[in-house]
């Protein structure tokens, strides 16, 4: 029996060590294969080379990322800024989820400080419906597979929404264990540090993963290190409401129960 499979879809190169490794790597711990797949080479991500040679340098830190995460690496497919939700584009994010053959999708979440998550987003969650759709044709062509897929939404950085608004996890994922090599990944992205130094004004990139995941894991009042999720309404993805992580990770995955109560009352 083929062992299940996990895919990470993220917008830039590092995204996924940010806001969704730690999730996969304990995925991975209980015999999930894993996928990584980021949208843009990350071209613009830089603020000493031109955009060519950045986006060959972020596809071999990725790599490199991808290996130290032991996943399946999918070749990037847009440039920053140019993630748009077109027909074209949902034809290749919809061919490398039926590749992955993914029970479980992770992404940005639905509201983010920048379109590329959003974009990002948007994508992956109309290519995860289409997964059982032979009708709809994808670039290229890969057959469709007619398991039950779940999609989870990763925490907004800062864990907030583009007005500032606070977003709240819905459930959260102990990544204690597995925190270690989870930064071990980021810190293949050696050529971030100057650019979001620059960019967005953090002093260590490194240390901004850490911070971000110690505040999680605060908010569960459980994990010292963890990762959020909110997990997207089941109609057309799978048969009924399932919640794998909680299934599959059981003590390390805890509800948040003020969520789930908040959804219930309507607010």
């Amino acid at each position: 029996m083929p062992k299940p499979s996990v895919i990470a879809i993220g917008a830039h190169p590092d995204d996924i060590e940010f806001y969704m490794a730690g999730t996969l790597l304990q995925l991975q711990k209980a015999g999930w294969n894993i996928h990584y797949f980021n949208l843009s080479s990350g071209n613009l991500g830089s603020v000493k080379m031109p955009p060519d040679k950045t986006a060959r340098t972020r596809a071999k830190e990725a790599r490199r990322a991808a290996r130290i995460l032991g996943a399946t690496f999918h070749t990037s497919i847009c440039r920053d800024l140019e993630i748009l939700y077109t027909v074209p584009t949902l034809r290749k994010v919809a061919a490398a989820i039926r590749k992955s053959k993914a029970s479980i999708v992770l992404t940005h979440s639905p509201v983010d400080y920048m379109e590329d998550h959003t974009n990002t987003c948007r994508l992956a969650v109309t290519a995860a419906f289409t997964h059982g759709m032979p009708n709809f044709k994808t670039t290229p062509a890969t057959r469709p597979y007619g398991d039950d897929v779940t999609v989870y939404h990763a925490m907004p950085h800062s864990l907030r929404g583009p007005l500032r608004e606070k977003v709240v996890p819905g459930a959260f994922v102990d990544t204690t264990k597995v925190h270690e090599r989870k930064i071990e990944a980021l810190a293949a992205h050696t050529s971030q540090q100057d650019w979001l130094d620059a960019s967005q004004g953090m002093n260590s990139y490194l240390k901004t993963a850490d911070d971000m995941s110690r505040q999680v894991g605060k908010l569960s009042k459980k994990f010292k290190h963890a990762e959020g999720w909110r997990r997207h309404l089941h109609y057309g993805f799978s048969g009924e409401e399932l919640d794998p992580l909680a299934e599959v990770l059981g003590k390390g995955y805890r509800i948040n129960r003020d969520y789930e109560r908040s959804l219930e009352k309507g607010i």
